[in-house]
């Protein structure tokens, strides 16, 4: 990466605006929470073949692979004061186009559609909402890359995933407390259950309250500050296209993706797997319209809350970290994630399964926090919203890839869901090894990559 003209040095923040500017993502998590826990009980529930799930989960991290990388170039290139400033009219949009389709895809069943067309409408409407999702999580990741030193980016990092976590957790809960006020959980064949509607309608409200709080609340830097503290020319047009971009980045930005592309195909296959792997070896059912299947996606929705419970309290572990720790913690996160992951696949009682996603919460919050802090310690301020945006490809990739290779796999490892948490294990363990081939740098501390 080029030298900067001038030194970058951004001020220290209140405790308050980092907890602003993060804080709208508990609505977007929650979005995301709702979407990936509840995707294979939907699809499933609909008449999905088990053998074809995977095709259902490559729309979501495809749309997320064209979206935030664009969201990341435009808002680079943006100033709309009245709006909000640079990256906060784009989480606006995402944000009434999510709540849309939040309202429409648990109603994939109930609109009279024979299967296949129930299927497509439901496919397209994840598609859409993960196309939303993405463009209003993006801008509080680069709002961190914008506005937080390096001395508060691991206290910045962890809040995000934190408040996320928090979101998730809401998220994950609502069917299991829904049911248990006695909203139904079971539905006319083909239907989803109003409990799992319902969860939809809360999490589209909060995800329109908690991003108020941040529009309103945060002012991102104007055109002239923003240069003042990342050591550019304000007059400097913002130049080059993507892939000029992409040449350019820091060597950082490629080894992150090896460990990245391991994390994330090994959750893949826990979205995807995790609730028929929870009926299967809990309540010895693959039947996704009976109340057993329904039952167990109730408590997997309790184990997703576990696992983002674990994540809360270890994110204010990993936001005390230093730079000799942080590696060795990343590390330790996934093959602490193994174990779960495995745990997982062996479970015999909701217990085991229980103590699988506390090993899980671990890894899950050290993929979504650190990472985050060693590449935006990279970056020199001329391009963080395009490299923001690219670097979630190496979140979506090896989703995308995942779900391709699952239609082999999953046949291969004989049509038994355990064994795709077991490669999720596997995945993981990877993720631990390659994380020692990243080198970290700082632009503020004179680094050049």
């Amino acid at each position: 990466m080029d030298a900067k003209k001038g030194k970058k040095q951004l001020p220290s923040l209140a405790f308050s605006t980092l907890m602003l500017m993060t804080f709208g993502n508990l609505g977007t998590s929650m979005a995301f929470a709702l979407q990936s826990s509840n995707m294979g009980r939907i699809f499933q529930t609909l008449g999905a073949d088990p053998t074809k799930l995977g095709f259902f989960f490559i729309l979501p991290p495809l749309a997320g692979m064209v979206v935030q990388p664009l969201v990341g170039y435009f808002s680079d290139r943006t100033w709309a004061p009245k709006l909000g400033g640079r990256r906060l009219p784009y989480l606006i949009l995402g944000t009434i186009v999510a709540v849309i389709v939040m309202c429409l895809l648990p109603n994939s069943g109930s609109f009279g559609f024979k299967t296949t067309a129930a299927l497509w409408f439901g496919a397209v409407s994840i598609l859409f909402m993960d196309l939303s999702s993405n463009m209003s999580m993006q801008p509080f990741k680069m709002m961190i890359s914008d506005m937080v030193n390096d001395e508060q980016k691991d206290q910045a990092w962890s809040w995000q995933t934190i408040w996320g976590n928090i979101g998730s957790v809401a998220a994950d809960l609502f069917p299991f407390f829904l049911t248990f006020l006695g909203v139904a959980n079971v539905a006319s064949a083909g239907e989803l259950p109003d409990s799992v509607k319902w969860s939809f309608y809360i999490g589209a409200a909060l995800l329109v309250i908690t991003s108020a709080f941040t529009i309103w609340k945060v002012d991102e830097y104007d055109p002239k500050t923003y240069a003042k503290y990342h050591g550019l020319d304000e007059n400097e047009e913002v130049s080059g296209n993507i892939w000029e971009i992409v040449k350019n980045a820091p060597k950082v930005f490629w080894t992150l993706g090896l460990v990245e592309f391991f994390s994330w195909a090994a959750f893949q296959y826990l979205w995807t797997y995790g609730t028929g792997t929870v009926a299967q070896n809990i309540w010895h059912t693959t039947k996704a319209a009976s109340a057993a299947y329904q039952e167990a996606g109730n408590w997997f929705g309790v184990l997703s809350a576990v696992e983002v419970g674990v994540a809360i309290i270890w994110g204010l572990v990993l936001s005390r970290l230093n730079d000799k720790l942080r590696k060795p913690a990343y590390s330790f996160g996934l093959v602490v994630g193994a174990l779960g992951f495995w745990g997982l696949a062996v479970a015999p009682t909701k217990l085991w399964s229980f103590i699988a996603f506390i090993a899980i919460g671990m890894c899950w919050v050290s993929i979504n926090s650190i990472p985050f802090t060693i590449l935006t310690n990279a970056l020199d301020g001329k391009h963080d919203g395009t490299y923001m945006g690219l670097f979630n490809s190496w979140i979506c990739l090896p989703q995308i890839c995942a779900s391709i290779i699952s239609f082999a796999l999953y046949p291969a490892l004989g049509n038994y869901m355990p064994h795709m948490l077991t490669t999720s294990a596997i995945l993981a363990l990877c993720g631990a090894v390659a994380v020692f081939v990243v080198k970290e740098t700082s632009v503020e501390k004179g680094d050049i990559d």
